[in-house]
């Protein structure tokens, strides 16, 4: 469910940046892309769900989808740049409710936290629903996320207020997901592309997960030890394969649906 933003505006004054630079650009394009994927796959809910990320150099600024477009719809240049009071810089239209609160108050918090993507994916909402942790390590797919997941036990309603972000925030310390309970996951990252790969893995392992579970057999869990070496192993040779996969989705995109890169 979505709700257009209703806060008070300050006074927007265009801060010392040039928006239409190659690089900002470049990420228009990047996070355009992930949009259309994400779409593609069946990670999004009507026009609900939003991503977001800070713009280069900046920590007060950010790119967001506007509200009312299904990410099937969205192109590089309809995304909009917002600051942390709601206020529109770029782009027309403005942030669905939910997506500000949340967006703005974990990049304000965490400006480490370059990109986030929060989606109702169904696999990962699944593992959201139930009262125990969402993974049981018994899978290598989930093994990449062994020791930087998070759950957010606190569901609170609809995100209409501030809270929602900080807690969310406040579980991505060492977490790059969080698994918010009642609710969906939110994915942060530093790169748009490490942020796009740990959100179509987690479902992918979620999707698993959820198999596995429905057998009712007694699931396999591997040692710590063994856990803790695949994910480290995973995490060092992230960033590389991450940039790889975004490309190669660009690549079909290209083909299938180039329009997202105007």
């Amino acid at each position: 469910m979505a709700y257009e933003l209703n806060i008070p505006l300050t006074d927007a004054q265009r801060p010392g940046v040039d928006f239409d630079t190659e690089e900002i650009w470049q990420m228009r394009v990047d996070l355009a892309a992930v949009f259309r994927m994400s779409a593609h796959y069946g990670f999004n809910e009507g026009v609900d769900n939003h991503y977001s990320a800070l713009l280069p150099g900046r920590n007060d600024l950010f790119l967001i989808n506007p509200y009312g477009f299904s990410f099937s719809e969205l192109t590089a240049s309809s995304l909009l740049i917002c600051d942390f009071n709601g206020n529109v810089l770029s782009g027309r239209g403005k942030p669905e409710a939910s997506a500000f609160w949340i967006h703005a108050r974990v990049h304000k918090m965490k400006p480490n936290i370059r990109v986030l993507l929060h989606s109702h994916m169904p696999n990962a909402t699944a593992l959201c629903a139930i009262d125990r942790d969402p993974f049981d390590w018994s899978i290598q797919s989930s093994l990449r996320f062994y020791g930087i997941v998070a759950v957010d036990k606190e569901y609170n309603g609809l995100a209409l207020d501030q809270s929602e972000g900080d807690r969310i925030a406040a579980s991505l310390g060492d977490a790059k997901v969080v698994f918010m309970r009642n609710h969906g996951i939110s994915v942060g990252a530093a790169t748009i592309a490490e942020a796009w790969d740990d959100l179509y893995y987690v479902e992918r392992a979620a999707e698993v997960q959820v198999k596995a579970w429905s057998t009712g057999a007694k699931m396999a869990p591997v040692s710590h030890e063994i856990a803790s070496a695949v994910a480290k192993g995973e995490r060092d040779s992230h960033p590389a394969s991450a940039r790889l996969h975004l490309e190669s989705v660009k690549r079909f995109l290209n083909h299938a649906a180039p329009g997202y890169a105007s």
